[in-house]
């Protein structure tokens, strides 16, 4: 685990491509990124699913998050990645692998996608990517996806994409919009014996 770790951390920024997809590394100090990550942030549905531990309301914001991800990615501990149009090069959304335990062997994955790209399976694309990439090139044994009771979207992304449901957290994340009440989530896990399903290629 160890020489994977350190592997890691002197690769950190990785590029991922197929399925129609490019998955680069996010720029902080990229106007376009920035923009595109407020954009993301700030989007009503993503706000009525999640509630960030960090605010983003603003450009500065939206870059302090990017910064941060690129120091988890230079940490080891988790690695971000901009969802782009392979062909065009558009932004999409995004994906991250986070919580990155190289004892374990395992991570958290999460993922949104921004208005004008929903409907286009831009999210279960970009998950069978980094979930190979988590599996392989990372060697971890166990990715974990959480997403609020009720999001039924995303319940189906995972489902597609192999990860299976294994029982509802009581309490487990933030309600919309607020950091002193909880609400329950579903778990879903896969493991890197699982088969990667058809409907995900």
């Amino acid at each position: 685990m160890s020489d994977v770790h350190e592997q890691f951390a002197v690769h950190p920024f990785p590029e991922l491509a197929g399925l129609g997809l490019r998955l680069r590394p996010w720029d902080p100090e990229s106007d376009a990124d920035a923009s595109a990550c407020l954009r993301g942030f700030t989007d009503p549905e993503f706000q009525r699913w999640n509630t960030p531990l960090g605010y983003v309301r603003d450009i500065d914001s939206a870059r302090e998050a990017l910064g941060k991800r690129v120091a988890a990615a230079t940490r080891g501990t988790g690695v971000s990645f901009c969802i782009t149009d392979a062909e065009s090069g558009e932004t999409l959304g995004h994906i991250g692998v986070n919580e990155i335990d190289h004892v374990m062997g395992c991570a958290r994955v999460g993922y949104w996608v921004l208005p004008e790209s929903r409907g286009r399976r831009v999210a279960t694309r970009a998950l069978t990517l980094a979930a190979r990439y988590a599996f392989v090139d990372l060697a971890l044994h166990r990715l974990e996806l959480g997403h609020a009771v009720g999001h039924e979207a995303s319940c189906r992304i995972a489902e597609r994409c192999g990860f299976r449901y294994e029982g509802t957290l009581r309490g487990a994340m933030f309600e919309a919009g607020r950091r002193d009440a909880f609400r329950d989530v579903h778990l879903h896990g896969r493991l890197a014996t699982d088969p990667e399903p058809a409907s995900a290629r």
